[in-house]
């Protein structure tokens, strides 16, 4: 199961989202933060429209959360997402942008400013301007959109013009955020652009972007699915790397108890060490903590996620120097439990021995039925 921040752009309010809402699993949790001054909030009394206050505002909706979050921010929101994502990084394990802005504002002139601060109070406007940077927007999004944008009062929206203009001040060369983030542009958005995204793209130790060619600007709404599996894959890969994680940090610390907190009730192990799987938290926890304490050396140089399944490669060294390689198959439940590992090793040879060895010391624990039968 995934948990989404959602902080809308200019203009916009939190229905915004329900085109993309409806596109993600049914068991997606879903938190929608409404910015001042749009939307419901419309008619609020003088906001503090400042960046740092936007992003405490939406911060404290994680409050109440008890578990991970990827926060998602569009356009302006963006800016505010990753205010986000920074002041709460023990909770937020990712980040995505969808046609995003820099912290630092896009800096334009303010004869360049005037259009964006007449939008508000002028449909018409509102209307021209969504269909210009957003092509593929039919005419029933576009009317929705419109009568979102509509209840702004003017003077809010010439102030929002300052805030994502302006941007942050001081906004740090490389962001406080350093956890995964997935950048979402649309091809064909004229305010959004290559250039533009370029800036803020290597901001970010960890971040990858995904271009969908005839988006526009509001993306999320013209390709909704589209950026819906975006987000979707991205979850799963995040998740898929904190399985993988656990699994190599219970290794480094040769941890029986480690394996466990890992692990469904049922988890199945597999292995070429095996002649038929281990099932059960505590045995399989067993198994592997013995298994651990056999390296001299063990090193994982390389893994991926598809779905909710992880594959890591590795190297290690036993037995006085010889040498081994695998590759381990992790599957998960939605909880991120591993429901089944499977661990391929090779040599031939080491494999017997290795087998064996765990045979030996888990003599009365695990039935020796279950390991391979070497003569030494």
């Amino acid at each position: 199961m995934i948990t989404l921040l959602l902080i809308h752009g200019f203009l916009d309010d939190i229905n915004v989202w329900d085109d993309l809402v409806s596109e993600l699993p049914d068991d997606a949790r879903v938190i929608r933060c409404q910015l001042p001054g749009f939307g419901t909030r419309a008619d609020e009394p003088s906001p503090d429209l400042a960046l740092q206050a936007l992003a405490a505002e939406a911060g404290q909706l994680l409050d109440e959360v008890d578990s991970d979050v990827i926060v998602v921010g569009q356009s302006l929101g963006t800016q505010v997402a990753e205010l986000v994502a920074a002041g709460h990084a023990g909770k937020v394990t990712g980040l995505v942008l969808l046609t995003p802005v820099p912290l630092g504002g896009t800096r334009l002139p303010e004869d360049a400013l005037g259009p964006f601060r007449a939008l508000g109070g002028d449909p018409g406007a509102q209307r021209a301007a969504r269909s210009a940077l957003s092509p593929a927007l039919t005419d029933a999004q576009l009317d929705r959109l419109t009568r979102t944008g509509a209840w702004a009062r003017p003077d809010v929206v010439s102030r929002y013009v300052d805030v994502w203009n302006n941007g942050v001040a001081d906004a740090p060369s490389t962001s406080d955020f350093t956890g995964p983030v997935l950048v979402i542009r649309g091809g064909a958005d004229s305010f959004v652009t290559d250039q533009l995204v370029s800036t803020i793209t290597p901001r970010f130790p960890q971040a990858r972007e995904r271009v969908i060619e005839r988006g526009g600007h509001w993306v999320h709404v013209e390709f909704a699915a589209e950026v819906a599996s975006a987000i979707v894959a991205f979850a799963d890969e995040i998740a898929g790397r904190a399985t993988s994680a656990g699994w190599r940090r219970a290794f480094a610390e040769q941890s029986r108890a480690g394996f466990a907190e890992a692990f469904a009730d049922g988890v199945v192990l597999d292995a070429t060490t095996l002649i038929e799987p281990v099932v059960g938290r505590d045995a399989v926890a067993a198994v592997l903590g013995v298994a651990s304490s056999i390296y001299e050396a063990l090193e994982f140089t390389a893994e991926t996620t598809d779905g909710s399944t992880s594959y890591v490669q590795w190297r290690a060294t036993a037995f006085g120097g010889m040498a081994i390689r695998g590759i381990t198959i992790l599957d998960r439940d939605a909880e991120g439990r591993i429901v089944s590992a499977a661990i391929h090793h090779r040599p031939l040879g080491v494999v017997l021995r290795f087998s064996a060895e765990i045979r030996d010391r888990l003599a009365g624990v695990i039935p020796s039925t279950h390991f391979l039968q070497e003569t030494r």
